[in-house]
């Protein structure tokens, strides 16, 4: 595949401009660029939340249904905190110096049964460097029933797609846990990656292991130890998932699929107009600004333009951060888009949703 290219006359000064002023700042407030231990004690919290529940179910001591779906449920917001606030720093490399430290940490997004390498490949490469470039960034390749691009194929079910887009948001972890690792890690090998000796089928023999150590102590135990009909034990297991898919998917979906955002194209060079830097202002949208919690919980994504543009430093430094990449922003003309709230910006996803859904381009 020919991935697209990016001019570098303005975003190079703004780069350098953003760095220095980032590096100027963690220098003189003595801090480190990694986690810290507030990022320490949310690992462990967030580990807890999400281990803790299946401990009890797997003791068999739970009897009552609403138990059941409440230990569940518990457990998914723990899976939503790790996915998004504690594995996606480690797999970035933002979560310590040491990277056998973020390998580690990283393996906690193979706990909670998606898989750290194919979400690299994803985010971190295609997502992060490409965002909202159709074919490029393999977030906004979606299925055929759903139409995230202006320059996607458009289907006649696309029309409906604000109202159904929802029900499938919830699917995303079912689908994370059972054909999408597999199904994406093939179509990589097939693009280039992974092509070591052995490498593809010993990472797929990891997915496979990991997997089954997550169905184990999350599905299959449970249904073993606790004394209630198998459906309420599979029915709390997949409400589990839903809430967690939906929550997660519309964390990262606000972020890019806005009315604030472009689609841009390459030319027949598989040149984009504009450089890197204008590019992801460009395709990137923040949210909440002000709810200290909310962007705890999420990992710091609410300040998607400050993810997007350093990557590499823990989401914990974002809020001040922010203040920084606003004023270079301002400075080198970049526009910056911010939601006042978290349901602002769904209302204004759920408006591109339908928009996407009936243009033609």
């Amino acid at each position: 595949m020919q991935y697209p290219k990016f001019s570098r006359e303005k975003g190079n000064s703004f780069s350098k401009a953003l760095r220095k002023k980032v590096k100027t700042y963690f220098k003189t407030n003595e801090l480190s660029k990694y986690a810290n231990n507030s990022m320490i004690s949310k690992t462990i919290l967030m580990l807890t939340t999400f281990l803790l529940p299946f401990l009890i179910l797997n003791l068999g001591i739970v009897t009552s249904t609403w138990t059941l779906f409440l230990l569940y449920i518990i457990s998914g917001i723990g899976m939503a905190g790790i996915g998004m606030s504690v594995a996606h720093d480690a797999i970035h490399g933002s979560y310590s110096k040491n990277p056998i430290i973020n390998t580690l940490i990283g393996y906690s997004f193979n706990l909670i049964g998606a898989n750290a390498t194919v979400w690299k490949i994803q985010h971190n490469v295609l997502h992060h460097n490409y965002p909202n470039i159709e074919h490029a960034d393999d977030d906004i390749n979606q299925p055929f029933f759903l139409r995230f691009s202006p320059h996607a194929k458009k289907y006649w079910t696309h029309q409906f797609q604000h109202i159904y887009v929802w029900f499938f948001y919830g699917l995303s972890t079912i689908s994370w846990i059972t054909t999408k690792d597999f199904v994406r890690i093939n179509r990589y090998h097939k693009m280039g990656f992974l092509v070591k000796k052995n490498e593809f089928r010993n990472v797929v023999a990891s997915i496979v292991a990991w997997k089954i150590l997550y169905y184990s102590f999350a599905l299959i135990m449970p249904l073993i130890m606790v004394n209630l009909p198998w459906w309420h034990i599979l029915l709390a297991f997949l409400s589990m998932h839903f809430f967690t898919g939906l929550l997660v998917s519309l964390v990262f979906q606000v972020a890019h699929i806005m009315p604030s955002s472009e689609f841009p194209l390459p030319d027949e060079d598989g040149l984009i107009a504009g450089d890197w830097p204008t590019h992801q202002f460009a395709t990137t949208a923040n949210y909440s600004p002000r709810s200290n919690f909310f962007s705890w919980f999420i990992g710091g994504l609410n300040y998607q333009i400050e993810h997007h543009l350093l990557p590499g430093i823990c989401h914990v430094h974002y809020k001040k951060l922010s203040k920084i990449v606003i004023d270079t922003a301002k400075e080198y003309g970049m526009p910056y888009s911010s939601n006042r709230t978290f349901f602002t910006a769904i209302r204004a996803h759920a408006k591109m949703i339908r928009r996407l859904g009936n243009m033609d381009k």
